[in-house]
């Protein structure tokens, strides 16, 4: 492996290095304010693969839980969900719901890195915030999140358009601005918006939107996706692929808590990819991990009991669970043969029995069944005026569907490849339970491909898989966030990956709703919309609607300051190790 060594760094990390002014790790602890205390090194572990370090790139859980603790948005989530400031201190909307103001915090730097004259980083300033936003929209970063401003502000299509085109010709593009992107000052940095869309005041908290210098960018060229600079509370340090991501201590960073003491208060985090979760769990008894995320199904009734309290030998632990805002499905590839025909669709989703995977696959770790749609019924408000109509159990209507699209008892219909990420754990074992069910009930053969995490996304995104399994963890707490999957217009016309919308459903009907929802200010009269543009989607069936997640976390009993919430954002820089409780091996 290519070893990158860093100017500041004075020790040497086997894998891809980097400096932060970080040091090895400690076991001491000093004092701080509030009875809380500095230092010590927190291990957590992420069962799917680490992908890119480049914001741009970052579309899945995993790379977003570690390039968090690296980089930081505009604006952040509190515990319930709510809007807090981070780089913006303060913000205004237009009246006409058209141009977004953001006022940034005065003294934030960059972390130092060799990108940076004499490993110095500067401030961060509202052309930073511009350059971010403005790679997303620039085909050129191989961009992952290009659709959340696709047709919504003002320029970036266009801008787009032409480094789609730059790229074919083996030019620069034509176009090197875009106008809905302004630093008005070296403070204020304006959005402007081609039309009222009032989910927007979530985005600028999206993975793909952290901000980050153009100076590392130019530096590290291809390699930024995994030599990242951000404001961050804990910087860069190495990444060995499929072995560990380790990040220390910003010693630079903004942010205080409540009784003055400077975050972060961990020296270091250490990131394992251990993909099997009885194998994390292992460690995690042993002391090798101070948080497990997720329990495996067979030993759930064993950690937790009826009352959703730790048991037996777990009961020294600290289990933390909430209802998730997650949902688990598998999509189809509409415009392919296979499921073209929405009985097809249909079918397979009444011939899953989603109660008995969840009782005896999950060993009931789940929120419930997917029986209202594809936004969880967690959902703030969404679900008061009534859930979504989906699909349950029915062997009968399933069997009826598939006869009456020309395939009885599941004759005449070609094998199916349900393709998943590698890893085994609940992911394999629901497959299996659903690759059963389907021969069992509709006759239909369906082989099982297990893929490595990045390569499963590329494949997906890219449209080459035609049954698949995702899940979705909201990025904020709209509806719009899930039925963005469903939207038709940003599936590319051109065929190339559609990272959203990987289903590549199209509906005019579905867009027509979902565009009107969107505009709409008066939040009760959005959530309907929301509603009737859910149901036409769940009508058409382009996804088989698993179940909603409840996520359950088991953490070591000196961990304090865990900052849990619905959408498993990991707020890292707020953990402190409690040196008068018992901790795990070290």
């Amino acid at each position: 492996m290519k070893l990158y060594t860093s100017i500041l760094c004075t020790f040497l990390v086997i894998g891809i290095l980097s400096s932060c002014g970080g040091k090895k790790d400690q076991t001491v602890h000093s004092s701080a304010a509030g009875g809380k205390s500095y230092g010590g090194e927190y291990r957590t572990n992420e069962a799917g693969e680490l992908r890119s370090l480049d914001p741009v790139g970052i579309n899945d859980a995993t790379s977003h839980h570690i390039a968090a603790q690296i980089y930081d948005n505009l604006i952040s989530f509190d515990e319930k969900l709510h809007i807090t400031p981070e780089l913006a201190e303060t913000w205004e909307v237009s009246p006409d719901g058209l141009t977004y103001t953001y006022h940034l915090r005065k003294g934030v730097l960059f972390q130092d890195d060799p990108c940076f004259p004499n490993g110095k980083g500067r401030e961060l300033v509202a052309e930073d915030v511009k350059y971010s936003f403005t790679r997303l929209c620039d085909i050129r970063t191989q961009t992952r999140g290009f659709g959340y401003f696709q047709g919504k502000v003002v320029g970036v299509d266009e801008y787009f358009e032409s480094t789609r085109k730059a790229v074919e010709a083996q030019k620069d593009p034509t176009i090197t601005n875009i106008p809905g992107f302004v630093a008005s000052d070296k403070y204020t940095f304006q959005v402007k918006l081609t039309r009222a869309f009032s989910p927007f005041e979530y985005y600028p908290a999206l993975g793909c939107m952290m901000i980050h210098p153009r100076e590392a960018v130019e530096h590290y060229k291809k390699d930024f996706f995994q030599h990242p600079v951000g404001t961050g509370a804990f910087c860069f340090t190495s990444w060995t692929p499929d072995r560990e991501c380790i990040l220390t201590r910003n010693p630079k960073y903004w942010d205080k808590d409540e009784s003055g003491n400077q975050m972060p208060y961990l020296d270091k985090i250490k990131f394992t990819f251990i993909k099997d979760l009885k194998s994390q769990l292992l460690e995690f008894k042993q002391g090798n991990l101070d948080e497990a995320y997720r329990i495996p199904n067979e030993f759930f009734a064993d950690v937790v009991d009826l009352d959703g309290k730790v048991k037996g030998d777990y009961a020294k632990y600290q289990l933390l669970s909430l209802p998730a805002l997650s949902t688990q499905f598998y999509g189809m590839l509409v415009p392919s043969k296979e499921f073209s025909d929405k009985r097809v669709r249909q079918a397979f989703s009444m011939a899953v029995d989603r109660e008995r995977i969840i009782k005896y696959v999950l060993k009931g770790q789940a929120a419930g069944a997917g029986y209202s749609g594809i936004v969880p019924p967690s959902m703030p408000d969404y679900n008061n005026a009534g859930p979504i109509t989906g699909y349950k159990f029915d062997i009968e209507k399933a069997r009826q569907l598939l006869a009456e699209a020309g395939y009885p008892n599941g004759k005449g219909f070609p094998t199916i490849t349900f393709q998943l990420n590698s890893g085994g754990g609940r992911n394999l074992q629901v497959a299996e339970a659903v690759q059963s069910m389907l021969t069992e009930n509709l006759g239909v053969k369906v082989e099982l491909k297990e893929v490595e995490w990045a390569k499963h996304l590329d494949e997906v995104d890219a449209g080459h898989s035609m049954f698949f399994r995702l899940g979705w963890v909201a990025d904020y707490p709209d509806p719009e966030n899930f039925l963005n999957l469903c939207y038709g217009k940003i599936v590319p016309k051109d065929g190339s990956a559609s990272p959203i919308n990987q289903a590549r459903y199209n509906n005019p009907e579905f867009d027509k709703l979902f565009e009107q929802a969107v505009a709409t200010v008066d939040r009760t009269k959005r959530l309907e919309l929301y509603r009737q543009a859910e149901q036409v989607a769940m009508n058409d069936a382009p996804m088989l609607i698993l179940f909603y997640d409840a996520d359950y976390r088991l953490l070591q009993p000196n961990v304090e300051g865990y900052h849990n919430n619905p959408m498993d954002r990991r707020h890292y820089k707020y953990i402190w190790l409690n040196p008068l409780k018992s901790a795990g091996k070290r």
